[in-house]
């Protein structure tokens, strides 16, 4: 007998599962029933005041009674929204808004009686103030259970076996506990609710409706194998960056899924909806504080400005535009050689930045005449030059390229400036042009050097700028999105070396803290962020295997597959003859910079530049050598041919 009723109770406990996760009763028929209900219960008291003679009710009166009190609940309840919140997590707000509407119209129906009688307005308005007493009590009670009842078959539907996902919610305030009723109305996700994990003393150790609030030291892997817990979600709005670094490092060592609530404003409006789950982006790990700009500079500095960005298409060149848009420039010219490109581009522009005023233009950096026709069309006040190839390995094996787009184009675009009279020319530079060991970072080094030569032509008006930093999250060809694909395709990640460390930033911080400095700037700096401590290069594959959701070595292998050349294991953001100064940016510093003679050093770059097509490709590296003493390559083919500079 037992046995068929545990069997009977599953099939029940399945079917209302089913019914739970296919379905959700929409707020207009809660409304409905809410109201039908009050007209219902109205004739039952009618029904209780007469001791139960039914023949009251073939009175026209208590039908118009009936429906006045239900217009009276209507309008009050759509004030109150008492029938919005989810009949499945009825909680102690809803039961207090229904409460609410059952009295206030209560006391308005009693208002209107008594009205009615003084005014003498006839037996329409005139309810029996007993009826309206009895009616109160009993909707009152009735739209409470009905609520209870529902939350009690849901919990009993979704108590099954088919609950198989141990959540712990960091946060117990009013995020975390709305973020609490989104995972436990989404049953087809099979979330379970273990615990709350909060800082605050005064709740560790208590439960909110049944479920206990933990301190953040349960995050251990014993606790975590006891209670079976597979995800981890953030739902804490006062959280500095460093802590929230720091829990989700913890949280992804101890193999947990990281979920975060972005649009906090649309979770507390009640726009609820488990898509909002994001898993962790890569940056959080950074503990990035956020960037706080001297907009006042900017938008004096860009008011009604045109302004040329070279490389437009590329990561730091189109965020830059973005981050443009929120300014009153003039207008916006946009060059670039990458046809697809800056053909997304446009289109990102057309539908998201309509105010923004800019022309697209192909073209490339190098070719003198065009860039001239650009200077001369559009008279540009300020330039961004961020047009550059930037991968290491690729400009390995074709120096030429490396000179003729990197330095040639910096040659064009800072001959052109001069002769324009443009305002400021801030120049996007690398840390790999510090202490060069690969042909890229040593032409971006030359690059900074033309900065630093035009800077001391006589009776110039432009300031020229140099900005360097390190690399970018997620830009175009960088390690992130590589990773990603071979996460996605199943691996192996491969890493060059297990020591190889690099400053990493977001594309946006970079391209503020670029706005930053080329405004602050008067002339001859180079301008140095800061880019927080270096990252190790396979930390950061295992933890892009983690927030995936995988396990590293397990799921996903990591391969190291030696130096490339060009490369070097640590990158640096000074020369050794470089010292920094600060500035009124904490993250912005000014690198106190060698002499030059810049003369000379042009004279030399504009010979390399005519001639390069007649050189070698190791005369090439050799003569750049010359002009970057401190550029000693890795490369193991130029190191054999005996060419380079101090071999």
């Amino acid at each position: 007998m037992r046995k068929e009723y545990s069997k009977w109770l599953l099939y029940l406990r399945e079917q209302a599962f089913t019914i739970f996760s296919k379905y959700s009763v929409p707020r207009w028929m809660v409304f409905v029933i809410d109201n039908l209900s009050v007209f219902l219960i109205f004739l039952i008291a009618y029904i209780l005041r007469f001791n139960f003679d039914f023949a009251v009710l073939t009175s026209p009166i208590v039908y118009n009674h009936a429906l006045i009190a239900t217009i009276v609940y209507s309008v009050l309840s759509i004030i109150f929204r008492s029938y919005s919140g989810l009949l499945r997590h009825t909680t102690l707000t809803d039961i207090s808004l229904v409460f609410i509407v059952t009295t206030s119209s209560t006391a308005s129906l009693i208002f209107l009686s008594l009205l009615s009688r003084r005014m003498g307005w006839g037996d329409i308005l005139k309810i029996p103030i007993s009826i309206i007493l009895i009616h109160y009590v009993t909707i009152t009670v009735f739209l409470f259970f009905l609520r209870v009842f529902v939350k009690v078959i849901f919990r009993f539907a979704t108590s099954s076996i088919k609950k198989t996902r141990n959540i712990l919610i960091y946060g117990a305030g009013e995020l975390g506990f709305v973020v609490k009723r989104v995972v436990l109305s989404d049953s087809k996700y099979g979330f379970n609710v273990t615990g709350f994990i909060d800082n605050d003393k005064s709740l560790q150790g208590k439960k909110i409706n049944g479920i206990p609030v933990y301190g953040s030291a349960v995050l251990s892997a014993e606790f975590l194998s006891k209670k079976k817990i597979k995800s981890l979600i953030l739902a804490e709005k006062e959280i500095t960056i460093d802590e929230k670094s720091r829990i989700i490092r913890s949280a992804i060592n101890l193999g947990l899924e990281v979920l975060d609530t972005p649009e906090v404003d649309k979770w507390m409006a009640g726009q609820l909806n488990t898509s909002y789950f994001q898993r962790v982006k890569l940056e959080d790990l950074l503990g990035r504080d956020p960037i706080k700009l001297n907009l006042d500079l900017i938008k004096e500095g860009l008011n009604d400005k045109t302004i040329l960005i070279t490389g437009a298409a590329g990561s730091i060149g189109s965020e830059i535009v973005r981050q443009l848009a929120r300014f009153n420039s003039r207008k916006v010219i946009l060059v670039d050689q990458a046809e697809t490109p800056i053909f997304y581009l446009e289109n990102e522009l057309r539908g998201k930045f309509m105010d923004l005023q800019f022309q697209i233009l192909l073209a490339d950096v190098t070719n003198l005449e065009k860039m001239e026709y650009i200077f001369q069309e559009f008279h540009p006040d300020i330039v961004f030059h961020a047009a550059a190839y930037k991968h290491v390995s690729l400009m390995e094996e074709n120096p030429h390229e490396a000179i003729r787009v990197n330095v040639g184009g910096t040659m064009t675009l800072t001959e052109l400036a001069v002769k324009y009279r443009v305002g400021k020319f801030v120049m996007i530079s690398s840390d790999k042009a510090v202490n060069p060991t690969g042909v890229m970072g040593a032409s971006k080094r030359i690059c900074e050097k033309i900065i630093q030569a035009f800077d001391q032509i006589e009776g110039k008006k432009t300031q020229f700028i140099v900005t360097r930093f390190g690399n970018v999250l997620g830009s175009n060809g960088s390690v992130i999105p590589i990773f990603s694909k071979q996460i996605r395709d199943g691996g192996p990640v491969t890493v060059t070396h297990p020591e190889v460390y690099r400053y990493f930033m977001t594309i946006p911080e970079a391209c503020q803290l670029v706005l930053e400095a080329g405004f602050m700037g008067q002339g001859g700096e180079i301008f140095v962020f800061d880019m927080g401590d270096p990252v190790r290069i396979a930390d950061l594959a295992v933890n892009m295997i983690r927030l995936s959701g995988l396990e590293p070595e397990k799921d996903i292998k990591i391969k190291y597959t030696g130096l490339r050349p060009g490369e070097k294991l640590c990158e640096e953001l000074l020369t050794d003859k470089e010292t920094t100064l600060p500035t009124h940016h904490p993250k912005i510093m000014k690198a106190r910079i060698e002499e030059i003679d810049g003369p000379a050093i042009l004279a030399k770059i504009d010979e390399l530049i005519d001639i390069i097509y007649t050189l070698s490709k190791h005369q090439v590296v050799k003569r750049m050598s010359e002009l970057i003493p401190e550029y000693k390559t890795n490369n193991g083919k130029l190191k054999e041919a005996k060419i380079y500079r101090g071999i």
